[in-house]
C-alpha cells in the first residue's frame, strides 16, 4: 500500500508542512484517510519521519510529522527516481508529438 509514488508525495508534502493533519494530507494527495494513517505509520516504522505533539488552539493536541535525516535522504532518492521516469515519459511524448506533426504536415500537403 505504501508505493514509492505515495511515499514520495507524502515526504514532499510533509517537509514544508509538518503540521498538516492526516485529513488535510488525505485531501491534498487524493487518498483515503485510512491509507494516509497506514502510510504515515510505515514511514515512522522505517525511520523516515518522526511524530511530535504540539498544542493547537483548534485541536488540543495535534501532531507534527517531521522528516528525519533518513527521510530527507529517501525523499532525495525518490525525487531523482521520479525525475528520471518523468524525463523518459517526456522524451517519449516529444517523439510522438513530432511524429504526429510530420503526419499532419504530410496529410495537409496531400
Amino acid at each position: 500500500m505504501l508505493t514509492d509514488e505515495v511515499r514520495y508525495k507524502l515526504l514532499k508534502l510533509l517537509e514544508p508542512n509538518p503540521k498538516l493533519s492526516q485529513r488535510e494530507v488525505a485531501r491534498e494527495l487524493g487518498i483515503s484517510l485510512g491509507r494516509v494513517n497506514y502510510c504515515l505509520r510505515a514511514l515512522v516504522g522505517k525511520g523516515s519521519i518522526k511524530v511530535a505533539n504540539f498544542k493547537n488552539s483548534r485541536n488540543k493536541a495535534a501532531y507534527m510529522y517531521l522528516l528525519t535525516p533518513r527521510g530527507l535522504e529517501e525523499k532525495t532518492r525518490l525525487t531523482l527516481q521520479f525525475l528520471g521516469l518523468k524525463m523518459a515519459e517526456y522524451e517519449k511524448l516529444r517523439v510522438e508529438i513530432d511524429q504526429m506533426r510530420r503526419e499532419a504536415e504530410r496529410d495537409r500537403v496531400a
